[in-house]
């Protein structure tokens, strides 16, 4: 079946969550409009990840749903739009249905046992990349359409530019200091680098570096975030409650940042603001900051490394015994970037 360009007028990705994984599938964007560029692109997510594609220059409309939405009302939500052409990027059970009743003539998904009925055109896994921003673009070669970028997008709003403009004020941050950003939050317990691991980061930069830090954290993170404030002489700087928007306002005005695997650590790539990703239980070839002046760190010797458990079953080795020496190694690197300014 061939493909139209020209009758390609309304087109939908599916990405329903997390909001890492939705900044990551903005690679096609570029792409769908460089191949039907007189068309609207829509998003369908959840509505607590709708900010990763928010003020998207590439994206016209959102549509969300809750989780626990029956199928049947996000099917109605999504029929009414008229979509010539679906993506689903997600290809579960759930947005498959979604897709297969969608009312679109075109419809793309991944080569899933039990959910090929739904599509028209299927993409085959792991042909495009490594890296889990470049298996979105499995869907675009099912279609041919050329790869003409592998950029992902991310942009903060004025509203949120103001928002940490402000509170730098507040604090009477230095700008002859580099402004370091710490992102301890993490999806998965696993993900998370201990208090302790991230005193000991610190506490080597500041033998190299002349910085200023700032924690970054969300629901959840109090606690660690708290352990690392104590354990720090200057004390570094702590956002208060803010939403995931307010929280990319303030990476966009650090100079670096540090995070575990994380929707931060993806906004801060996609931001371009140089990153070093803390990995343990996820691939950091998959899921590193997709960005060229970005790195990761590894503590690769250990015989359970990249696990996948959400939880660890041993003593959380992957972090705690995470050589400082390596970070360093990584940081010294990035530095470089920020020098470039």
């Amino acid at each position: 079946m061939k493909i139209d360009p020209e009758s390609i007028k309304k087109i939908l990705c599916i990405k329903p969550r997390g909001i890492g994984d939705i900044i990551l599938s903005t690679i096609v964007l570029e792409n769908l409009k460089d191949a039907f560029p007189h068309s609207e692109i829509h998003y369908l997510t959840e509505n607590f990840a709708k900010r990763a594609v928010e003020n998207n220059p590439f994206v016209s409309k959102i549509l969300t749903f809750d989780k626990k939405d029956f199928v049947v009302s996000i099917i109605r939500i999504v029929r009414k739009e008229r979509y010539d052409l679906v993506f689903d990027f997600w290809s579960n059970p759930k947005t498959a249905q979604v897709t297969f009743l969608s009312g679109a003539k075109y419809r793309v998904g991944f080569e899933k046992r039990g959910r090929r009925y739904a599509y028209n055109f299927i993409g085959k896994n792991g042909t495009m990349g490594k890296h889990a921003a470049e298996d979105n673009l499995v869907l675009l070669n099912a279609l041919d359409i050329p790869i003409v970028s592998k950029k992902i997008f991310y942009q903060t709003t004025e509203d949120e530019k103001v928002f940490a403009k402000e509170f730098l004020e507040s604090i009477n941050h230095q700008y002859e200091l580099s402004l370091i950003g710490l992102v301890p939050t993490g999806g998965w317990e696993s993900k998370r680098c201990d208090p302790g691991k991230w005193i000991e980061i610190c506490i080597e930069i500041n033998k190299s570096y002349n910085v200023k830090y700032l924690i970054l954290w969300g629901p959840g993170d109090e606690k660690d975030t708290k352990a690392i404030q104590e354990g720090l002489d200057p004390k570094p700087e702590m956002i208060g409650e803010a939403d995931f928007g307010q929280l990319t306002g303030l990476i966009e005005k650090c100079d670096l940042i540090i995070a575990n695997d994380s929707g931060p650590m993806h906004a801060a790539a996609a931001l371009g603001k140089p990153t070093l990703g803390i990995f343990g239980p996820t691939d950091p070839e998959a899921h590193r900051p997709f960005a060229d002046n970005s790195s990761f760190v590894i503590h690769s010797e250990l015989h359970c490394i990249i696990c996948t458990k959400l939880v660890c079953p041993y003593k959380h080795e992957c972090m705690i015994e995470l050589p400082v020496e390596k970070v360093m190694v990584e940081f010294d690197k990035l530095v470089k970037f920020i020098n470039r300014k």
